[in-house]
């Protein structure tokens, strides 16, 4: 039985890894840390990160940004492995991390899904032989209408699976109200679509001569993240200090099919 710490237990995806971790046969949910303990939860909360006493083989992290650095301090101390999965932190925080990695485990990436996560593996095969052959590339992402950011960091990370085959050689375009020219062939046109309660679907768009081929992803519910954090949890338990993501979750996972 693997043993969980979640760390910002009350918030909106906590609670939703909190009730996939009690039906999992594999899992327990040690102890819950957050701001507040409202009394509603069945595992104990600790308000103060560094006040948690009970054993754990692992740390969920979906807080907030400023609560990360001592959570951090808290899982080195521990020698505690974490699945990172806050996002909006600064460059401070990102070498912290990278200071942490050599201590103990962290499992950090831009979308815990790990059906975003296949379809990056997918976009570097399918560019490696469509892009040479002169499809032009193009990413269509929508969420709600109380998102802030545009375009989302999932559409990023996706521009980023494709680019990081070429080098970086392609620039990315958000808008091309502003000129009036061909579409250049080095480039990646992300768009954003904002409204009503979308989740969070994106389409990658490949589209050649006389045929178009897309890759798309919907998130029908939060709690897609939630299953890939408890996966990626399962995972991480008893490696070794370093750096890792979800492609080494979903790599391991075909190894163990083979």
């Amino acid at each position: 039985m693997i043993k969980i710490l979640m760390h910002g237990c009350n918030g909106r995806m906590g609670q939703v890894i909190s009730s996939l971790l009690a039906a999992d046969p594999e899992t327990v949910l040690a102890a819950g840390v957050d701001v507040l303990d409202n009394g509603r939860n069945s595992y104990p909360v600790f308000t103060d990160i560094h006040k948690c006493d009970v054993e754990a083989d692992c740390l969920i992290d979906f807080s907030i940004a400023a609560a990360v650095d001592d959570m951090l301090d808290y899982c080195v101390e521990r020698r505690l492995p974490c699945v990172l999965c806050t996002t909006g932190l600064s460059d401070g925080q990102l070498q912290k991390i990278d200071e942490a990695a050599k201590s103990i485990a962290i499992l950090r990436s831009a979308n815990m899904s790990l059906g975003i996560n296949l379809l990056m593996k997918l976009l570097k095969d399918a560019a490696d032989v469509l892009a040479p052959a002169g499809f032009d590339m193009e990413i269509v992402e929508k969420h709600h209408n109380q998102k802030l950011d545009a375009p989302s960091g999932t559409a990023l990370a996706l521009a980023d699976s494709i680019n990081d085959e070429f080098d970086g050689s392609y620039a990315y375009v958000y808008d091309r109200s502003t000129r009036r020219e061909k579409r250049p062939e080095k480039e990646i046109g992300i768009s954003a679509v904002r409204g009503g309660s979308i989740v969070g679907d994106h389409d990658v768009i490949f589209a050649g001569m006389d045929e178009v081929i897309t890759f798309s992803h919907m998130a029908y519910s939060r709690g897609i993240f939630g299953k890939g954090a408890v996966q990626a949890a399962k995972f991480l338990a008893g490696k070794p200090a370093g750096k890792y993501d979800m492609s080494d979750v979903i790599g391991a996972a075909q190894r163990e099919r083979v």
